[in-house]
């Protein structure tokens, strides 16, 4: 039984009780009407209506007795209004059906689904001419309804637009690797094709057009495609991964192209862009045993970064992973939302374009939990004693950088002051604040080089990007520091 059917049952016991009356959520009919023009205004009045309505034909209009419908009126009802509620109406309406036992007789339930963008209104003219379900009737809107209708719409997003043409369930199958979704989910695949699209259409990756098929959404294909070149529009959002030889791009590159969509295919991308960095050797267990001098927690947390916060408006441009010699650089299209400063990125409110892919990656457990990507990824950072991570926004893109190991001795002076107010962060949040001890340590300096460690930070105190925790202390040696903002 399909989850509103029980909704549609209570609700026409209702409307048919000892007094049979007309109710706004929904309107039982003996036959279909003649006339399109008045089906439109029941469509558009129950898309309307907070969470929808229900159209139920097979009950006699004159005495409300419950006569029951053939499969061959069910089925011209159904097209018809499919019909009318792709071509009839605007937006485009959503509708499901089913024919369901009740008072022992065979009825056709049809819901008309809530739109999420309002007013619905009849095709070909303008929003004067909407309507709304009042009084158990149908009625035209007035100029403050409209206004009302308008202040509750949600405005489509990016993720839930169609990616492709309308499609049918064999063709979905082929098109989105559902089995991969469900292992990042951990639930069992489901049993049967209608199961399948069920599934997907709960999962915001399937728009169904009742009978007609299912179009599929942006996020799916950018989750779930098999190939995302078969998209229009979305084969340029694929991610880039170009490898240069050496520490600029005029030597040689390669690129190696990635179609998969982000969350199928997002750890064999990983493994691959592991593959392709420069390592380092241990000894470890007695055996020697190669290692990236990158941490794999800092990668995936600015590679699903850069995948999640990316600007979709951004056209012909998608993510990018280019490798050099001594650092990797991360980019995404789009700049900082207006409400982002880069020197408060980490452990930042989260904020995203893209709430629906933002979502679905924690989720699937592909990025940590909200706001704290960053912190995780500059905590690994410290722990293989790398150079901070540098943030960079051009006129429309942003990019990360990660760099390989660098003496303290070998970063520039800049590079100091970052790592120094990135540590500050990173302490403020675990133990309270920094001290010369944990800086030094981060370094991976010895207790004779505390001088050094002091000046650094007598420096970005001046420069006010840290401030002293306890302003009346006159310790030096065990003063704690916080970010300026704290």
């Amino acid at each position: 039984m399909k989850p509103w059917i029980k909704s549609a049952h209570n609700y026409l016991a209702h409307s048919l009780g000892v007094i049979p009356q007309e109710i706004n959520e929904l309107d039982w009919k003996e036959r279909l009407s003649p006339k399109n023009d008045k089906l439109c205004q029941h469509i558009c009045a129950f898309a309307n209506l907070p969470g929808g309505g229900y159209l139920v034909f097979g009950v006699e209009d004159s005495t409300s007795k419950v006569l029951g419908v053939t499969k061959e009126f069910a089925d011209n009802v159904i097209e018809r209004l499919a019909n009318l509620c792709r071509d009839g109406v605007s937006p485009l309406v959503s509708l499901d059906h089913a024919i369901e036992q009740y008072a022992d007789k065979p009825l056709l339930f049809i819901h008309i689904k809530e739109s999420h963008i309002k007013p619905v209104h009849i095709a070909g003219k303008t929003i004067e001419d909407t309507f709304i379900r009042s009084g158990g009737t149908t009625r035209k809107a007035s100029r403050q309804e409209v206004g009302g209708l308008m202040l509750n719409s949600k405005n489509p997003v990016f993720e839930e637009l169609n990616a492709s043409t309308l499609k049918n369930p064999t063709e979905i199958i082929t098109m989105l690797d559902f089995a991969s979704i469900c292992k990042l989910l951990k639930k069992p695949v489901p049993g049967n094709l209608e199961e399948i699209m069920y599934w997907f259409t709960e999962e915001k990756m399937l728009n169904k057009v009742d009978d007609a098929g299912y179009y599929i959404t942006n996020f799916g294909a950018l989750a779930a495609a098999q190939d995302l070149t078969n998209f229009d529009g979305l084969g340029r959002k694929s991610i880039r991964v170009i490898k240069y030889e050496g520490k600029t791009k005029i030597a040689g590159s390669k690129e190696f192209p990635n179609v998969k969509g982000y969350a199928i295919g997002f750890e064999s991308l990983i493994q691959f862009v592991r593959s392709l960095l420069p390592g380092s050797e241990i000894i470890k267990h007695a055996l020697r045993e190669d290692t990236s001098i990158y941490p794999e927690i800092a990668i995936r947390e600015l590679v699903a970064n850069a995948l999640i916060h990316q600007d979709f408006s951004v056209r012909g441009s998608g993510p990018m992973i280019e490798i050099f010699d001594e650092r990797i650089e991360i980019s995404n299209p789009g700049r900082l939302l207006p409400s982002k400063k880069i020197d408060r990125l980490i452990r930042s409110t989260p904020e995203s374009r893209n709430e629906v892919l933002a979502q679905a990656f924690r989720r699937y457990n592909i990025c940590e939990e909200r706001g704290s990507g960053l912190e995780k990824a500059v905590t690994a950072i410290e722990l293989f004693e790398l150079p901070p991570l540098k943030f960079e926004e051009t006129e429309n893109s942003f990019k990360v950088i990660l760099f390989a190991p660098k003496s303290f001795a070998s970063m520039s002076q800049q590079e100091r002051v970052d790592a120094c107010y990135q540590h500050c962060i990173i302490q403020y949040y675990g133990s309270g604040g920094k001290t010369n001890n944990s800086l030094r340590k981060r370094f991976g300096m010895n207790e004779r080089q505390v001088s050094q460690i002091s000046r650094l930070i007598n420096e970005v105190l001046e420069l006010g990007k840290i401030k002293p925790k306890d302003p009346e202390s006159e310790s030096k040696k065990f003063a704690m520091y916080v970010p300026y903002w704290a």
